[in-house]
């Protein structure tokens, strides 16, 4: 049986239900279909993020999405509540800090200006006014850092779950299954068959797959650059009482926060194999994580790791930037918002507007995404961050 719909979304975790949502306000009785395969969300990128949220990029187009996403956030509870329920997503504005060598100064202070141009509150220090405002880092191997207090962090899983529950009330429809085909035809997308056999037409498509988009784009002939990288995510804890502490990233890749009376973070590797890998390699932490940590806070020598999992970053090969837009030179109809290569969460709300923009008016409205377009995959043109990633 043909069930029949104005847009079908392929995933359901924060990218596809953000843009449900936007999809649904903007259009009021519009039939969207979301297909995920598993409401649990158990191997979802999106519950096993780290829930970061900042404004430090170089490309205008991302400091422009985490502009709006961070103030979204911050209103979620009362703007998303469901029949007076509130959607509490445990907003914690502890500010971002960015840490570079000598070497890395020159970029951080491009990038800087970049972020004052578009409003962004950050502020550059030196290392004698970082050792000041932050008494337990080691400072004498660093050029500078940039720090934004109006970041911060939130609970990914609740974000995904206030996204869902205000996209079904509003109508949008959730199914269980998995899309296993599409059918093409004069340059559109006509339908999508799922595990259970039944076939979804819809005049829209929206590959929101995370890892997993990949292999969606392929189902209809698209390339689309964007593989699963595992990363591991730590809970840890520190024998001595730190100051607070903002979400640190340094060149290197090590990223970390304080979570409840310790920490949460880790150190990614942008070299691990590809894969939809979830096994957890418990040596991490001490091999990778624990020296990173030491050398920068010498009281972490003392450092604990309580708990490790895994997740997974849809890296996208290119340039590390997300595909957002349609498939003009094949498939119109179908628009992509994959590859954030672990700044998902932080863009969901963004990206799920500017995507339902797209389908609905064919052309972006508020943030001008233009340069985050396939067109860029089609050209072998990347538009990468620069510095911090």
């Amino acid at each position: 049986m043909d069930d029949r719909y104005d847009v079908v979304i392929v995933g359901g975790g924060l990218m596809g239900s953000a843009t449900a949502h936007f999809l649904a306000a903007m259009s009021p009785g519009l039939a969207v279909a979301v297909v995920e395969p598993d409401p649990t969300y158990e191997f979802a990128s999106s519950v096993r993020a780290s829930g970061g949220a900042r404004r430090l990029f170089s490309c205008p187009e991302n400091i422009a999405m985490s502009n709006f996403s961070i103030d979204f956030i911050r209103a979620f509870p009362e703007a998303m509540a469901v029949g007076g329920e509130r959607a509490e997503v445990d907003w914690r504005e502890g500010g971002y800090l960015f840490i570079v060598p000598p070497s890395g100064l020159a970029v951080l202070e491009a990038n800087h200006a970049v972020q004052r141009a578009h409003g962004v509150d950050a502020r550059l220090l030196s290392p004698a006014e970082l050792a000041a405002r932050f008494p337990s880092m080691r400072v004498d191997d660093l050029g500078g850092g940039v720090h934004s207090p109006g970041d911060g962090w939130c609970d990914p899983s609740s974000l995904l779950q206030g996204f869902r529950r205000k996209a079904r009330s509003q109508g949008v429809t959730y199914r269980q299954d998995r899309v296993t085909a599409f059918a093409v035809s004069g340059g559109a997308v006509r339908s999508a068959t799922l595990a259970t056999g039944a076939v979804l037409r819809a005049h829209a498509f929206v590959n929101a797959a995370g890892a997993w988009s990949g292999e969606v784009a392929a189902m209809a002939g698209m390339r689309l650059p964007v593989a699963p990288l595992r990363r591991f995510e730590h809970y840890f804890t520190c024998a001595t009482r730190l100051e607070p502490l903002p979400y640190v990233k340094d060149l290197a890749r090590l990223a970390f926060r304080p979570e409840g009376e310790g920490y949460s973070g880790g150190l990614v590797s942008g070299e691990a194999a590809r894969g939809f890998h979830f096994e957890v390699d418990h040596g991490w932490f001490e091999r990778e994580v624990w020296p990173a940590l030491a050398h920068r806070f010498p009281a972490m020598e003392a450092a604990r790791c309580h708990r490790t999992w895994s997740g997974l970053y849809e890296q996208c090969e290119l340039d590390g930037n997300p595909v957002i837009g349609p498939w003009h030179s094949g498939c119109a109809n179908l628009f992509t918002v994959a590859g954030f290569s672990g700044h998902g969460m932080m863009h969901a709300p963004a990206a799920g507007r500017a995507v339902a923009e797209l389908v609905l008016h064919g052309a972006f409205r508020t943030l001008d995404l233009s340069r985050l377009g396939y067109g860029r995959v089609e050209r072998g043109e990347p538009y990468a961050e620069r510095g911090i990633v």
